[in-house]
């Protein structure tokens, strides 16, 4: 009796990943690249005013100036990642952070740190605003939007993560020259992983977005793919980018739920970047702490933002945004409202949980804000966001000008702390009542 044949199956192919999480990963680390000098200006401003003698005021205008163009920046740099690729925009702005950090070294007046933070700097992290992370989640994915934009959010606290001890460090020895230079190295390094992995679109890919399924009996040629994959509004994108991002913002700005967005989110950029991101270090050696030790305070917030921005996102997924901001805007309010009571020249316990809880909720706001703006707006959404965004970095930058003169004038922080705390809760009461069904009244169409 002979053994009975067997059939052999061909062994299953080895699951790749898809090209989506490739560009995710590569923009992670371009966002982080970017992030650099985000925690620069509150670290070397003491050693700036011990040299030169500048005020708060004036070093706040710098970052003021910044803060407007990063957040002006942001719908152009969406529109133009539509008309020119992800790619070529994304290494450009890198390259301008890069110059403007290098240039500061330069610097022996006062209106040379505006051109360098202000200008060079504000212009392109302007490009590589969160709305960078809109546009690559869009763009992508199909599914799991708000996770990926929590995560690559999550970038930009790597970056403060990465480069804030570091910076703190050099700053005090052997100087603020060599930590500017240590934020243009960072920039410069993205720049070639960028050019290589940094696709525009799946359509170069030659696959669907993640998540995206092809009609049935059919396989996702390359030609199905870019239809799928095209950019938000890319469909026939405009010569001007400049005219798409205006076009966006007067079809938006009919919208009662854009305002909603723009005032919660000036709040936000207020309370984060604007505040704690530019005078907490200053506000700490008021109270006698050492420079480095409230740079390691921020660096907590930056790996607990890392925790609460990928949480948020996962949220997002599932829950109504509009709730989730309104808890998120209060927290922060009770948080800035108590601060004041825990600076001191040591590290106590309550100090710790503030910066826990404040990292938590840094820019959770991040994906329920952009989640909502893709409701909306549909196909728009990422230059919608653009124009959101914008107003959280105006928000930052009358924060950081305020928070400067208040500090000339009185001596100290304390009013700005209470008035940031006041915000929030506008903030959290403006996001509750934006309409539950505002994702149901169909997408904004923006002629072109």
């Amino acid at each position: 009796m002979s053994a009975p044949e067997t059939t052999l199956l061909p062994a299953p192919k080895p699951r790749k990943i898809h090209p989506a999480w490739i560009v995710a990963a590569v923009a992670f680390l371009a966002l982080v690249g970017a992030a650099g000098f985000r925690a620069a200006p509150g670290v070397l401003m003491v050693p700036l005013q011990t040299e030169f003698g500048w005020s708060t005021t004036v070093l706040s205008a710098a970052v003021s100036i910044n803060l407007v163009l990063f957040g002006l920046t942001a719908p152009f740099a969406a529109a133009l990642m539509e008309r020119f690729g992800i790619r070529a925009v994304t290494a450009t702005a890198l390259v301008l952070i890069a110059a403007g950090s290098a240039l500061t070294v330069l610097v022996t007046q006062s209106w040379q740190i505006l051109l360098t933070w202000g200008l060079l700097i504000g212009l392109g992290t302007g490009s590589m605003a969160l709305v960078f992370a809109a546009t690559i989640a869009n763009t992508w994915f199909a599914k799991s939007r708000g996770l990926v934009i929590g995560i690559l959010t999550a970038g930009s606290a790597a970056g403060q993560l990465v480069f804030l001890p570091f910076i703190a460090a050099l700053a005090q020895d052997p100087g603020w020259r060599q930590a500017s230079l240590l934020i243009a190295a960072g920039a410069v390094a993205v720049v070639p992983l960028v050019l290589k992995f940094l696709k525009n679109s799946p359509a170069d890919a030659g696959v669907l977005p993640y998540g995206a399924e092809a009609e049935p009996g059919s396989a996702p040629e390359p030609d199905a793919a870019a239809a799928s994959a095209a950019p938000a509004g890319a469909e026939d994108p405009p010569r001007n980018a400049a005219v798409r991002a205006l076009q966006v913002l007067k079809r938006a700005s009919k919208v009662r739920t854009f305002w909603a967005l723009v005032a919660g989110f000036a709040i936000c950029g207020a309370t984060t970047n604007g505040l704690i991101g530019t005078h907490f270090i200053p506000s700490a050696h008021d109270h006698g702490m050492a420079t480095t030790t409230a740079a390691g305070l921020l660096a907590v917030v930056g790996i607990f933002d890392i925790v609460g921005t990928i949480a948020s996102g996962w949220l997002t997924d599932r829950f109504n945004p509009r709730i989730l901001l309104a808890v998120y805007y209060q927290f922060r309010g009770i948080g800035l409202l108590v601060l004041p009571l825990l600076l001191s020249a040591t590290v106590q316990p309550s100090m710790i949980v503030f910066v826990v809880i404040y990292g938590l909720d840094w820019v959770a706001t991040v994906p329920p804000t952009a989640a909502i703006c893709r409701q909306v707006f549909g196909a728009d959404g990422s230059v919608v966001f653009g124009w959101v965004f914008a107003a959280h970095q105006l928000g930052a930058a009358a924060a950081a000008l305020a928070a400067g003169a208040i500090r000339d004038s009185t001596g100290q922080y304390t009013y700005a702390w209470f008035g940031a705390a006041a915000m929030c809760t506008i903030a959290a009461v403006v996001s509750a009542t934006i309409r539950k069904d505002a994702g149901k009244t169909g997408a904004v169409a923006v002629p072109v």
